[in-house]
């Protein structure tokens, strides 16, 4: 009897475009935004694409070619997407998700690029961030570029953290840079003399001022600050030798030295005097937790462009492998799929696009985080500061008390939308603020880790998917330097121990927690409606690393010692790691869902089918790397049974067997085949001990076993998915020069 045949699913079609990336990454609705997109990519695959394929990497120093990229910035927006439009920029309002965009589009071609333009916001962030208002109306607009009519140049900043071996190194808790007081005449303004050495330090080949920390060197100053240096200050301002770095030779990197003598007024945020002592209002690391909080996210988006604008040269490379010989006659299969006829091509590049998928999900949310941050944070301050909340222990009870009206809430609330109760205005941005500030504090260092680090391992499988030409200068999408830049963007901002020590201390917050319970209720509700994005096993997965924490919290070793504390990172390391990938994961489902709710026609149901496959993909993986990372914790520390009393305790003896042998015939054979057996001449079984019992451990076994199940279907999700990327269609040739 004929049966029907159900029509094959429709694939992907073509490469997601802007009209989908608007709405992933919530800036449909933003006209300014996609106008910033488009001026920064027609410098990204213009001038900048055009001096990387002409060989501008293959100098340290910084070139006029080079220089020329600042006049492009400037004229596109770029220089200007920090300021506010009445100091000469273009977006209102926040401004972490337009840096984020320009972060991308830039380093979509180059990260050296990037970094160049992103370094000048950074000089600025310390006085944006703590500055006083006539400092930031003063370098907001000295930065700004000239308007029509205007006959200047904009000035260009640098950020002058780090101090050069072997002093610090990386370290910006120890600072080998001072200052004192020079000059102080009666009733005036006290005179400083700042004398810093910098490591690595970016835009030095043309900054026109910096903001550089530095401690005290006079008992007259009481701590450490950050203070503006002026090129024209009296003294030494010398940019320094160029680093001569194998990455990043699109920006201008050198170690300078500084000796400069300047007001006390260029101190960021100010400063007070109390007996005859300067008392800046903000120290450097008070500062730098400010600025880096945010920074950290554009630096995690840079390496999310590298492996998403790999995925067409990839596959551009593997559909032309065998052209040109005489075995690939147009037409055939050969000729038309190269090398995606194999499985192993397809699957590997699947891998990569569901990372660069996760990790611009976790970027972007990171950023439209801060943006819908920022504005509370300055009603917090503001009523903080009306109520004579002042830093130090005050500040901690005031958060506290917040903190614990954001839990009460929580405990109310039964939703995932989270808008706190219905109080006073004032009250309800208040809880607000600190149930967002709980999730950023995870989702910065979250984003920076598992972005860079994770990016940079899988723009090694990018590489290798290009064969021998990945390695080479004139690879397409200039994948081997884009492999390379990652390895640098892993360190910036503090390397990944620095990212893992500060998620160490913030997913153990009780309001990150509570909130991470309901998402994991989130994710089972998605999963009823959607469960073709593996959305129940990330749920599953979620509950096991949430299980692992409590477990390891209260746990000791097999020698008494306390698992989850800060010195044992062999243990709070890998479950920050493990945590990072659930958040990714979980940030690309959202993604998708917004799609499909918001996408219209760019929400093809090819286009949708396809991404909810790479969400299954992501899932799965990300899934098997808790599932690993939390077995090896919750059981690696326990001692290995060995063959003495304590260990044999709980073995059967063969004499024992051989006596219920007659009231339950087979017993032996059957314990012999599945326990430890201890026979009557003391043998017993050639390995190490007796097996590992799980006493305690039930409710982690049933976890375990329940999420190895829900990876059901996540691989023919990675089949469907390489199918479609068999046949999906790309351009004929790179919008950008090889």
């Amino acid at each position: 009897m004929a049966t029907a045949v159900e029509p094959k699913p429709e694939t992907l079609r073509a490469l997601p475009g802007d009209d989908v990336r608007q709405i992933q990454w919530r800036f449909a609705d933003r006209y300014d935004l996609q106008m910033l997109v488009q001026s920064t990519r027609a410098v990204a695959r213009g001038p900048v694409a055009r001096l990387v394929a002409e060989g501008a990497r293959n100098t340290h120093a910084w070139t006029p070619a080079k220089q020329s990229l600042l006049e492009h910035f400037d004229a596109s927006g770029i220089t200007g997407v920090f300021l506010d439009p009445e100091q000469g920029g273009m977006v209102e309002g926040p401004k972490n998700l337009a840096l984020a965009l320009v972060a991308f589009e830039l380093a979509w071609v180059d990260a050296g690029a990037a970094t160049g333009s992103l370094a000048g916001c950074l000089a600025l962030s310390p006085i944006h961030e703590r500055g006083t208002p006539e400092q930031r109306d003063t370098y907001m607009r000295l930065c700004a570029p000239a308007q029509p009519g205007e006959d200047r140049q904009p000035w260009r900043g640098a950020f002058c953290l780090t101090e050069p071996i072997p002093y610090v190194g990386v370290e910006t808790g120890i600072l080998a840079g001072k200052v004192r007081v020079v000059d102080w005449p009666e009733g005036g303004e006290p005179m400083l003399q700042v004398e810093k050495r910098g490591r690595f330090i970016t835009n030095m080949g043309f900054a026109n001022f910096v903001t550089a920390a530095v401690d005290t060197g006079d008992p007259r100053i009481s701590k450490t600050c950050m203070i503006i240096l002026h090129e024209t200050d009296p003294g030494t301002f010398d940019r320094g030798v160029p680093t001569r770095k194998l990455v990043h030779q699109l920006s201008s990197t050198s170690d300078p030295i500084f000796s400069l003598r300047v007001p006390a007024s260029r101190i960021v945020g100010g400063y007070s005097v109390k007996s005859g002592v300067i008392v800046p209002r903000y120290s450097h690391g008070e500062i730098i937790e400010a600025v880096f909080r945010r920074t950290r996210v554009t630096v995690g988006v840079m390496t999310a462009a590298k492996l998403l604008s790999a995925i067409e040269p990839i596959i551009r490379y593997q559909r032309g492998r065998f052209r040109g010989g005489e075995s690939a006659t147009p037409g055939s299969p050969r000729y038309e799929f190269g090398l995606q006829l194999k499985e192993d091509t397809l699957h590997r590049l699947i891998d990569i696009w569901a990372t660069g998928e996760a990790s611009a999900a976790l970027g972007f949310a990171a950023a439209r985080l801060f943006d819908e941050l920022d504005p509370l944070e300055r009603i917090k301050n503001e009523k903080f500061a009306a109520e004579g909340v002042a830093g130090g222990t005050s500040t901690l009870r005031a958060m506290r008390k917040l903190q614990k009206k954001a839990l009460d809430f929580l405990k109310q609330d039964t939703t995932t939308s989270h808008q706190p109760p219905t109080t006073s205005h004032d009250e309800r941005q208040l809880v607000r603020f600190a149930l967002l500030d709980s999730v950023a504090n995870v989702l910065c260092p979250a984003c920076k880790l598992w972005n860079t680090g994770h990016g940079a391992n899988m723009m090694r499988e990018a590489v290798s998917l290009m064969g021998g030409y990945g390695i080479t200068e004139d690879c397409p999408g200039f994948l081997g330097h884009k492999w390379m830049d990652a390895q640098l963007e892993a360190t910036y901002e503090g390397p990944e121990s620095v990212q893992r020590r500060q998620l160490t201390l913030t997913m153990t917050d009780e309001l990150f927690l509570t909130q991470f319970r309901n998402w994991i209720g989130e994710m089972r509700q998605i999963a009823s409606t959607h469960p073709g994005t593996g959305a129940c096993t990330l749920a599953t997965a979620m509950q096991m690393w949430l299980w692992s924490l409590q477990h390891l919290q209260k746990a000791n070793d097999a020698e008494g010692a306390r698992l989850y504390q800060s010195s044992r990172h062999g243990v709070t390391f890998p479950l920050a790691d493990a945590l990072c990938w659930l958040l990714a994961s979980r940030c690309q489902i959202l993604d998708v869902l917004e799609l499909e709710a918001k996408g219209g026609d760019a929400a093809a149901p090819s286009t949708l089918a396809f991404f909810t496959d790479l969400c299954h993909v992501q899932s799965a993986r990300a899934a098997g790397e808790v599932g690993r990372i939390c077995a090896e914790l919750v059981f690696g520390y326990n001692r290995h049974p060995a063959w003495d009393a304590e260990g044999c305790a709980t073995c059967y003896h063969g004499e024992e067997l051989e006596a219920m042998e007659g009231m339950i015939p087979g017993i032996a054979s059957l314990a012999r085949g599945y326990t430890d057996v201890i026979e009557s001449d003391g043998s017993h079984a050639a390995k190490a001990g007796p097996c590992a019992r799980f006493e305690g451990y039930d409710q982690f076994s049933r976890l375990r076993v329940r999420m190895d199940g829900c990876l059901t279907g996540s691989h023919l999700a990675k089949d469907r998915a390489a199918e479609a990327l068999q046949h999906v269609m790309i351009p004929e040739a790179l919008d950008y020069p090889a």
